[in-house]
């Protein structure tokens, strides 16, 4: 009888154990650098519960056929769609910034992040009251920097409506609504007028466009005459060879998991600006030394990734979840492993930095 009572306070503990952590992992927990989204809020953006599994194999089975990622025309609806699976899990997962940003001795990621974004503003030499537009502004991390940093007014643009509203809720939380507005559209055909524009900078946003010539030039025509354009680009560096299986392997892991028609090298994306039109004042990738590796946070995020997915694969278990998420979440897991053998090969960059002038 007291054997029995022992077992039985002993499984009244571990359940009590469990409770709370499990408490803490969906209720509290959130995202890394500033909280958005707690685990129980985990959903597919635009889509419904029910849509969120069969988008998901919709969008695994375009890279399965090269040739639709070739047509301009689905790139958009691609992109939308891969960004309502995992704009929930970015923002628990990582933060309201999706990019990256090199490592600083003694500084928290966050800190990392706020001063390579501070650094856009820095280039573009931003003044108070001055415009400036956000291409790809996801759900608003970097323009909210931006603003804070340099008084400016950002207008963000992001073809997903699920986007619009969680950054528009972000800025208002901020405090910054009255500084930085979003807008739903395409940045290949963007709703401004011409000449519109103090500034303007892309984080990370253009590897997304089928067609970067055509990005570049919605840039020029919507920016003052004069004035600057910044961008951090993803590339494929000097190092990568297309005759490397472990390169190419890399590369389409990268594509695939990042909803990317296509990364360009190096080389590309200044003759690009070029052809638009731009002087290209800066063409260099900020991603060499005496950078520090960008990819540390990834390495050092892979306990927190197993965390994660079993609390995923709990929630989704529970139905609070939609099915689908833990397919999301796997996929992007696998897309970190390439992304972080990207950079420790050296064969890939997401920061290679354009600063342009239209004349």
């Amino acid at each position: 009888m007291e054997g029995g009572s022992v077992v039985g306070w002993a499984m009244v503990g571990l359940a009590g154990l469990i409770a709370v952590g499990a408490y803490y992992a969906l209720c509290i927990a959130g995202a890394a650098e500033q909280r958005g989204k707690r685990a129980v809020e985990l959903g597919g953006g635009s889509l419904t519960r029910e849509q969120v599994k069969s988008h998901y194999r919709t969008y695994a089975a375009f890279f399965e056929k090269p040739k639709q990622i070739e047509t301009p025309g689905n790139v958009p609806k691609l992109v939308d769609t891969f960004y309502n699976l995992v704009t929930d899990i970015y923002e628990w997962g990582w933060g309201q910034s999706f990019h990256f940003s090199p490592a600083v001795p003694g500084k928290s990621h966050r800190d990392e992040t706020r001063l390579h974004e501070e650094m856009v503003a820095d280039l573009l030499q931003l003044k108070p009251e001055q415009r400036v537009v956000d291409v790809g502004c996801g759900v608003g991390g970097p323009m909210r920097a931006i603003a804070a940093h340099s008084q400016s007014h950002v207008t963000g643009i992001t073809i997903n409506d699920y986007q619009v509203a969680r950054a528009r809720s972000h800025n208002k939380k901020a405090g910054l609504d009255h500084l930085c507005e979003v807008v739903c559209g395409n940045f290949m055909h963007m709703p401004f007028e011409d000449n519109s524009f103090d500034g303007a900078y892309s984080i990370e946003a253009t590897c997304h466009a089928p067609v970067l010539q055509d990005v570049y030039a919605e840039v020029f025509r919507v920016l003052k005459p004069g004035h600057l354009y910044v961008t951090y680009e993803w590339v494929t560096t000097p190092k990568f060879r297309a005759d490397n299986p472990e390169h190419v392997e890399i590369i389409h892991g990268i594509e695939h998991g990042d909803a990317l028609p296509g990364l360009r090298s190096y080389k590309e994306v200044g003759e690009i600006a070029k052809a638009a039109g731009f002087e290209v004042l800066e063409d260099r990738d900020l991603a060499l030394a005496p950078a520090h590796p960008w990819w540390k946070r990834l390495k050092m995020g892979r306990l927190a990734y197993y965390r994660n997915h079993v609390v995923i694969a709990l929630l989704s278990f529970l139905g609070i979840a939609p099915q689908g998420v833990v397919d999301v979440h796997e996929m992007l897991f696998k897309t970190a492993l390439h992304l972080t053998r990207g950079g420790e090969t050296g064969i890939f960059s997401p920061m290679h930095l354009l600063v342009c002038r239209k004349p």
